[in-house]
């Protein structure tokens, strides 16, 4: 048994490479091998958002806060709140974060396959991002 203490684990910033705006990475779990599945939640402020991705074993969110918006790709915005767990199979380009005014809080999770777990790709266009 491993207990990963609460405020043991350092924030991070989302790296401006795959997000646009102010973004909080908590990281939560990260499974020993021979498991691949890890967690974490990610906090995005009014505005904020991921760069279009990809995972290869697909990803699961859970919302805990706030209100976002999540959209795959040729399908239309969708509104999210807390309570909410949204499914993206795997390879379904996506886009996750928060309206334009209000924050969003979600739990990602996902698997590694072959030692990765996403596959990010071009920034949400403001365009794209309004609904």
């Amino acid at each position: 048994m491993e207990i990963k203490r609460a405020g043991t684990q350092v924030s991070s910033k989302g790296p401006t490479d795959w997000f646009t705006g102010s973004v909080r990475i908590d990281p939560l779990f990260q499974a020993p091998e021979p498991a691949f599945v890890q967690g974490a939640s990610v906090t995005f402020e009014p505005g904020a958002r991921t760069a279009w991705h990809t995972h290869p074993l697909g990803q699961t969110l859970i919302v805990t806060a706030g209100c976002g918006w999540a959209q795959r790709d040729g399908g239309p915005v969708e509104e999210i709140r807390p309570g909410d767990v949204v499914w993206f199979a795997p390879g379904e380009k996506h886009w996750h974060g928060a309206t334009p005014t209000t924050a969003m809080t979600h739990i990602a999770i996902q698997e590694k396959k072959e030692g990765k777990v996403v596959e990010w790709m071009e920034h949400v266009t403001d365009a794209q991002y309004r609904k």
